[in-house]
């Protein structure tokens, strides 16, 4: 600073002639500088502006604000002023915090170079987002939408609360759709204002909204100027009917589709008008669809900036038009929504220039890539797995060519196994999802049956996208499964016919074995004949299906919508298994009232076998929370009952289940609603029955054919005998419960509490569940 204030007493002895001197000694600078500039006595010129320790903001986006310029006339009062400029610069990209100052570099030629220092700071958190004009929805719903959230205990494991301009613009888009498909046709944001509170140490950030009425569809009405384009043809593409709540989501869908049928017809310069006629008094928007041929006019060339990582070809393919083809703004703007949703960018700006003639535009694609890996450590404990930690590594974005990669390892109290997975989303350059999927599983079942099982194997699948809610997928799997029955003193569940202290008796005799040694094996707990029947290593080839509907508005936190799925396998191309297995899923979400949601659901499935092989344990559906909350894993259905001393230690599974459920998800009042803390209350029902293997095993115990079915614990063999009893009936469970759900910022957590109001005479009941993870 002392510098600075020197050099103009210097300068004011010097005469104008004598700076013009000066200045042509430089010829460098002389013949960059055009046109000539006239310098005043006693002023400084500037050789250039510089900034040092900047690395979140670059020079070229500092510069273009700076009064100060290369090659200008250096004042004091204007550089303080550009030190407040980059300050507010810093502000506005989140850095409240951030320190300048500058200083001046005397130059031989007499020139000065102006070099601002920044200390940029840490990113600065919001304080507050409030709301002003919302009368249909709370603030803090609308706050519930926004990416950006307000500081609170959390903010040491969360970056949301950092003020980020992009995303607050991103937000206001989020609420303006958010009203759009909520029937305000009308809705705007009048102003943002966001203030910085240097005491605070924070933004307050203040959005002002008109909302307006909310709107019903009247009359729809589509006016074709197509010659061979029946209006009526064009109807069902229509996602809105008379009396729905206006929706502007699927206004724009429905011109998509109208869009993309006259193309199909011949017409591609079809353009579809909207024009709301808003019937203030009673409400409602009538709906005039013109369909029209538009301009022709040709898209020159698409260019794509601002991808340092994302392939050309990525983005390109988002695209259902392409250089050469008719310009069409409607399918601009889907390609512009893609690409936002693939989440490989910060942003995604589609733009018009004219071209080389005025029927040609250029089409501009600015982006901004953004991280797409993740390396997770996660932890977590359930009541069915016990305690688990996975290592996983993912990348959304493969190496920039939009592929899927995820490896993951775990390894727990019950559970423990190996992931790998990898999709391809345009398989052949075609919108067509093809990946693979390679696991090792190993499974200990013995705190809820008298087991072991391993899997290992791998499917290959495919995603066909029938429209924008359907989508079929068929794949085919390959997998070895193993059951084994532990028995060793801690799990001593095969020593009746093993005995662990190495006496083998025989089957009509007690050969100097005690009857209580007999007995025991039964009272420490015994597999059931039929698991150790299927013990063993089997080898399963199974082709299968999906088939889903999905119209869910957020596939995490869905607050409204449908979700539907159709599951069918069959195995028998190869290998040891033989069965057909369907099952069907079906959940309709609602939102209640304001940030209360309720969805109800409804499943069910059906296994059968074919062939001269019948279904093993693992092949049977196994079920109790999943289905009906309230029941242990296993807890529901068929099960051997042979055993007096345990009756409900080994669970068969059934063939035929089905169930339904409500549940009202509610925010718990008085907490932020950034924590993530949510309520439930909810009630169960459901079956499980059909068990279909066998009941009597003399072929298995060696046996001569037609021998008399002995039952377990009968004299004289105090064992099992040759054939089970099994529990198998077609009873309603039913349970009514309330649970605590926390969407961390660690992962999904969730406690269930399950009062069952109907069972079955041998179920195992579960009061309390358990389950959830942590990332860090």
């Amino acid at each position: 600073m002392k510098v600075s204030h020197a050099f103009p007493v210097r300068l004011a002895a010097v005469s104008a002639l004598s700076i013009a001197a000066l200045v042509a000694a430089a010829p460098a600078m002389s013949q960059s500088r055009t046109p000539r500039q006239t310098v005043a006595a006693g002023a400084m010129q500037i050789n250039r502006v510089a900034f040092e320790g900047n690395s979140k903001l670059k020079g070229a986006q500092i510069a273009p604000e700076m009064s100060l310029q290369d090659r200008g006339v250096f004042t004091a009062d204007k550089a303080q002023s550009d030190v407040e400029r980059i300050r507010e610069i810093y502000r506005r990209n989140g850095r409240g915090a951030a320190k300048v100052s500058y200083r001046t570099v005397n130059l031989p030629n007499g020139k000065i170079d102006v070099v601002y220092t920044i200390d940029e700071g840490d990113k600065t958190g919001i304080k507050s987002i409030e709301f002003v004009g919302n009368s249909a929805y709370s603030a803090s719903k609308l706050r519930g939408l926004m990416q950006s959230t307000e500081m609170n205990f959390l903010s040491w494991v969360k970056s949301t609360d950092v003020y980020d301009a992009d995303r607050i613009a991103a937000d206001q888009e989020l609420i303006r759709r958010y009203y759009q498909r909520n029937g305000y046709a009308d809705f705007r944001i009048v102003s943002t204002d966001v203030r910085f509170d240097a005491e605070r140490g924070g933004y307050y950030i203040t959005m002002t909204v008109d909302e307006g009425p909310q709107y019903r569809v009247g009359e729809i009405r589509i006016d074709s100027r197509l010659g061979n384009v029946d209006p009526a043809r064009l109807n069902r593409h229509l996602r809105l009917s008379p009396g729905d709540v206006y929706d502007g989501a699927a206004m724009e869908r429905s011109l998509e589709e109208i869009t993309r049928e006259a193309a199909r017809q011949g017409y591609a310069f079809a353009q579809v008008r909207p024009r709301g006629d808003r019937n203030p008094g009673a409400n409602t928007i009538n709906l005039n669809l013109t369909v029209d041929d538009g301009p022709r006019v040709y898209i020159e060339r698409i260019n794509v900036r601002g991808n340092t990582r994302t392939r050309d070809y990525v983005i390109r393919r988002e695209f259902d038009l392409g250089e050469g083809d008719a310009y069409n703004r409607i399918l601009l703007d889907r390609a512009e929504r893609r690409l936002n949703n693939l989440g490989y960018f910060k942003k995604v700006r589609i733009t018009n220039e004219p071209g080389s003639s005025p029927d040609r535009v250029i089409v501009n694609v600015d982006v901004e890539d953004q991280s797409t890996g993740s390396f997770s450590i996660s932890g977590g404990y359930s009541t069915s797995d016990g305690f688990l930690a996975e290592l996983s590594v993912t990348e959304t974005n493969f190496l920039g060519r939009g592929q899927y990669v995820r490896l993951a390892v775990s390894n727990g109290q019950r559970s423990r196994g190996i992931d790998f997975s990898f999709t391809e989303p345009y398989f052949m350059d075609r919108r067509l999802a093809a990946g693979f999927d390679l696991f090792h599983k190993q499974t200990d079942n013995s705190k809820y049956s008298r087991y072991e099982n391993w899997v290992t194997g791998g499917t290959i699948r495919f995603g066909v996208p029938i429209t924008e809610e359907i989508t079929i997928s068929p794949r085919y799997s390959l997998y070895s499964s193993k059951i084994k029955i532990p028995n060793e003193a801690a799990k001593p569940f095969n020593d009746c016919s093993f005995p662990i202290d190495g006496t083998t008796p025989g089957y009509g005799s007690l050969a100097g074995v005690t009857l209580s040694e007999y007995y025991n094996c039964l009272a420490n707990g015994e597999a059931s004949l039929a698991i150790k029947e299927a013990q063993g290593t089997r080898l399963t080839s199974m082709p299968g299906y999906s088939l889903q509907y999905n119209s869910l508005d957020n596939v995490k936190t869905p607050t409204r919508g449908i979700y539907a799925e159709l599951r069918q396998d069959i195995a028998g191309l190869g290998g040891n298994s033989r069965f057909i297995r369907t099952t069907g899923d079906i959940r309709v979400y609602r939102e209640i009232i304001d940030d209360v949601v309720g969805f109800v659901r409804l499943q069910g499935g059906n296994i059968t076998g074919f062939g001269n092989e019948k279904l093993r344990i693992v092949d049977n559906f196994n079920l109790g929370p999943s289905l009906v909350r309230g029941f242990a894993p296993g807890g529901i259905g068929p099960r051997d009952i042979s055993n007096p001393i345990d009756t409900k230690s080994n669970p068969l599974g059934g063939t035929t289940y089905f169930g339904g459920s409500v549940e009202v998800q509610f925010p718990i009042w008085g907490l932020p609603r950034e924590i993530g803390l949510k309520g439930a209350v909810f009630a169960d029902a459901g079956t499980l029955f059909g068990y279909k293997g066998t009941k009597e095993f003399s072929a298995y115990l060696n046996l001569p054919a037609g021998a008399p079915c002995v039952g377990t614990n009968v004299a004289p063999r105090y064992t099992q005998g040759n054939c089970i009893t099994v529990a198998d009936d077609r009873k309603i469970r039913s349970s009514v419960g309330a649970s605590l759900i926390w969407n961390s910022p660690l992962g999904p957590i969730r406690f269930d509490w399950a009062y069952p109001l109907t069972k079955g005479k041998y179920d195992v009941t579960q009061f309390f569940r358990f389950s959830g993870g942590t990332s860090f």
